[in-house]
């Protein structure tokens, strides 16, 4: 049975409604307009909503689309008297599973829930088998328990079987390169060749020959024909790996690649087209670059179709330690080392230390600890002299951290638990609409 969320101003269709519902043994939550609908969403989920079209305040239109961005695994169906079928068409297109007509009958109800709850039942034995077959990779490759990440990689999983072109952005060492082969092996296109090209790696000159080839003698030292790197991702993924740093007068061919997939070799004139999704990755704020007129406006927007940035490790904080652990697990297993765990000084290093390099820092870090150890514990002395600095400027208050830091990562901490919304604020001690707050200040 699922929980149903009613949603009418009219108390008599509210109340035929939650009576019919609960005798078929559904748990059913009720609200006369939008506005209250979403508040009932803060303090508990839902499986279905029955949604009116007519209500005061926020539309139905406006709650479907509500429903569809902030509570993504609701099935709405839409209830309208008119019954047009522009009306209907209209909820459709903006994420409505289906739609009845007033006046309508229980049976017409019981039908709509049946196919909602037999959907996501084929859902549910579609998403195990292909978590068993590991046709989406990502938590393997990608171990994470923040939310915000979490959604990150629901995001790029819905994106990865398109050829829609991906913006990668985020700190050094976040993991925007493994983000991007995620995404190849999860695409159509995963049987193609998957090619790099680290903007950062070649000097101005030679970048338009990297990317797009050039003929014999198309300048001193080109003594033969040679193909780029965008015509060897025929068939698979072209990676820009930080596109921030392609200078501006390259920036209009990138952006006729991008746009047409359509190039041209350095020294030939002939027009060449490549079948290749194209990904890329900025460290930089590309934003602030077109404002700053070192970044093409038009380039930016064709790149950004989609947009998954990665939060930096200290925001978060609940993935330190696992991470860690298969840091640990994964550097003994290569080096031969029989390191199983760390004392309880390098946890709290661990978790207080700001990790301005990220995943990659804490992976060199680890690795560096499992060559130092003789045994199978893990400490202090076998980290970087930074880490045990950032511990004794802890335990002595020389340094404080601002209470809404402490804040957040203690909610994030929390959430990282699984625990209901209710069990959690109690935890924290506040209310869930505060807890509720928090998360959306914090973007989490």
């Amino acid at each position: 049975m699922s929980t149903v969320l009613v949603v009418d101003d009219d108390p008599h269709i509210v109340r035929t409604l939650e009576i019919m519902l609960r005798g078929d043994g559904h748990e059913v939550v009720t609200a006369a307009s939008g506005e209250e609908a979403l508040e009932r969403l803060r303090h508990r989920s839902v499986d279905i909503a029955l949604v009116d079209l007519q209500l005061p305040g926020i539309s139905g239109t406006e709650l479907l689309r509500r429903l569809r961005d902030e509570h993504r695994d609701v099935e709405t169906v839409i209830v309208t008297a008119h019954g047009s079928i522009e009306t209907a068409v209209e909820a459709m297109k903006e994420g409505a599973f289906d739609y009845l007509t007033k006046p309508f009958s229980p049976d017409q109800v019981r039908h709509r829930l049946r196919q909602i709850e037999r959907v996501r039942q084929l859902q549910r034995e579609v998403a195990g088998l292909r978590r068993r077959v590991a046709d989406l990779p990502f938590e393997g490759g990608f171990a994470t328990q923040s939310p915000a990440t979490l959604h990150l990689l629901e995001l790029a999983r819905e994106v990865a079987s398109s050829d829609a072109t991906v913006l990668i952005t985020g700190e050094s060492g976040t993991g925007k390169t493994l983000l991007a082969r995620l995404v190849h092996a999860a695409s159509t296109r995963q049987q193609g060749p998957f090619v790099t090209v680290d903007c950062t790696s070649f000097q101005e000159s030679l970048l338009e020959s990297e990317l797009f080839g050039h003929m014999r003698g198309a300048f001193t030292g080109a003594v033969s024909d040679k193909a780029g790197k965008v015509e060897t991702a025929e068939g698979g993924t072209l990676f820009l790996d930080e596109v921030g740093e392609v200078p501006l007068h390259l920036q209009g061919k990138l952006l006729r690649l991008v746009e047409d997939r359509a190039y041209e070799r350095l020294g030939d004139p002939t027009p060449r087209s490549v079948d290749a999704r194209i990904l890329a990755a900025s460290n930089r704020d590309l934003e602030e670059m077109v404002r700053d007129k070192a970044f093409r406006e038009d380039l930016f927007y064709r790149l950004s179709v989609v947009d998954l940035a990665i939060p930096p490790l200290r925001k978060r904080p609940e993935d330190i330690l696992l991470l860690a652990r298969d840091f640990v697990a994964a550097y003994s297993r290569s080096h031969d080392r029989r390191v199983t765990g760390w004392e309880q000084e390098v946890e709290r290093s661990l978790i207080r230390y700001p990790w301005p390099g990220n995943v990659r820092e804490l992976a060199h870090t680890l690795e560096r600890a499992v060559l130092l150890c003789p045994g199978r514990t893990i400490r202090m002395e076998h980290l970087p002299t930074r880490l045990a600095g950032a511990q004794a400027t802890s335990e002595t208050g020389e340094e404080l951290l601002p209470l809404v830091e402490i804040e957040e990562q203690q909610i994030r901490k929390a959430l990282a638990l699984g625990l209901p919304l209710e069990e959690t604020a109690r935890q924290l001690g506040i209310d869930p609409s505060t807890l509720w707050r928090k998360r959306k200040k914090y973007g989490i």
